[in-house]
């Protein structure tokens, strides 16, 4: 008798959990998976060879165009490898609002994914519950910057501007009568910080939901315990960080075991797994919500009571008070040329770093002393993340690959940049 050979499968990229333009090609051994190979697409932004044709300001809203459910915390890493090179010091009230923003942009990436991810197995409530906190957060990100989504809030020396003292505002409607408006408006009568602060007192108990929801679930455990089993060893070789490499059991975490900004003056815990399946980078996930929590919490509580400036005074790197503006030629003239000109960046290298609610987010930048990066080298975790993806995969049933997809928590847009 013949032996029976493997057959070739393509998973995507039209199906729902392959999350845009992921084709995997599946070598199968009847539904069980021999091999697996990710194509990725054609999704290419080309951001790093744009980047050398932009001012280093010009650059920060392509970042937030890379992992599309991060943004702030792209642009973190690319601000902090230009103020290595330029050696500034930037503001105690900017590293505080900006390591605020990123907790908060951790959230909007974890709740993306864990609705996103319980989808993907099978789960329709989460996904709704998930985006119902999202839509908070993103009204925090437009109090600040005017945009929901790609914010280019941080600048190279502090961010775009200080915390407003007020918050927008719902208008009656048609479809909204004024007692309707007025339970919106309820926790919107302050200032940002207010509303910020008013979250973090309810979002405890959105989790909790989520867990009676997800933790104990029978068919939660049976799709995700087992399944894309990672050992700290191999975790390591891989080149796992982030959930992915603390839900093996290794405690690394940039803001612990490298602080940048505020971090080593904030208190959290780092969570860990104990089986490195993907239930465990479940658990780990979870946990990373309930600690970003805190973090906001410890810095709204700062921010309230200490005022200061946000961006550094340096008016080579950062644009001049519009008061001074308009009775200073000088601080006009610097205004424009920082503007059309850019600033320009001392010659060398440096890499920059953050703990990214993916994993490590890098950014290698050269500088010839110009006024546009010589070259920009972006560290995406996700990227590396997919190359594991094969081995993942071997061994477990089609209907697995779904899970370890989702598990891996990738976006495309940082894959092929």
């Amino acid at each position: 008798m013949a032996d029976i050979k493997n057959y070739t499968l393509n998973f995507g990229p039209q199906h729902p959990a392959a999350h845009g333009v992921l084709r995997l090609v599946l070598e199968l051994d009847g539904e069980v998976i021999q091999r697996a190979d990710p194509h990725i697409g054609l999704l290419h932004r080309g951001t790093e060879k744009l980047a050398e044709n932009k001012t280093f300001l010009q650059s920060v809203p392509y970042m937030d165009r890379l992992d599309y459910v991060s943004m702030m915390c792209n642009e973190h890493g690319y601000v902090l490898a230009i103020e290595k090179l330029l050696g500034i010091e930037v503001p105690l009230r900017a590293q505080y609002i900006r390591v605020m923003f990123d907790e908060i942009t951790r959230l909007l990436n974890h709740l993306m994914w864990l609705g996103a991810h319980a989808l993907d197995v099978g789960a329709m409530a989460p996904f709704l519950y998930a985006f119902r906190e999202r839509e908070d957060l993103f009204d925090m990100y437009e109090a600040v910057s005017g945009a929901r989504m790609h914010a280019a809030y941080y600048r190279p020396g502090g961010v775009y501007r200080d915390l407003p003292d007020e918050m927008p505002k719902y208008k009656a409607s048609k479809v909204r009568n004024e007692q309707a408006v007025k339970e919106l408006n309820r926790n919107r009568e302050g200032s940002l910080l207010d509303f910020i602060e008013d979250f973090t007192n309810r979002f405890p108990i959105y989790v909790d939901e989520y867990e009676t929801l997800l933790t104990e679930n029978r068919i939660w455990k049976q799709r995700l315990v087992g399944i894309g089993v990672v050992s700290p060893e191999r975790a390591f070789q891989l080149g796992f960080t982030g959930p992915l490499l603390r839900g093996s059991g290794i405690e690394w975490d940039l803001r612990k075991n490298q602080p940048y900004e505020v971090y080593d003056l904030l208190d959290f815990d780092i969570p860990v797994g104990t089986n490195g399946d993907s239930y465990d980078r479940y658990l780990v996930r979870v946990e990373e919500m309930r600690q970003s929590n805190r973090i906001i919490k410890q810095c709204v509580e700062w921010l309230r009571n200490n005022p200061g400036p946000v961006i550094t005074q340096n008016h080579k790197v950062a644009p001049p008070k519009r008061a001074g503006m308009k009775s200073n030629m000088e601080d006009l003239i610097h205004h424009f040329k920082l503007f059309s000109e850019g600033m320009h960046v001392p010659e060398g290298e440096a890499y920059a770093a953050v703990e990214h609610p993916k994993g490590e987010f890098g950014i290698y930048l050269v500088s010839d002393g110009a006024n546009k990066p010589y070259r920009l080298k972006i560290r995406t975790p996700d990227y590396v993340h997919l190359s594991s993806l094969d081995e993942m995969s071997r061994g477990h049933m089609i209907a697995d690959a779904v899970t370890i997809i989702g598990t891996q928590d990738i976006v495309f847009g940082s894959i092929d940049r």
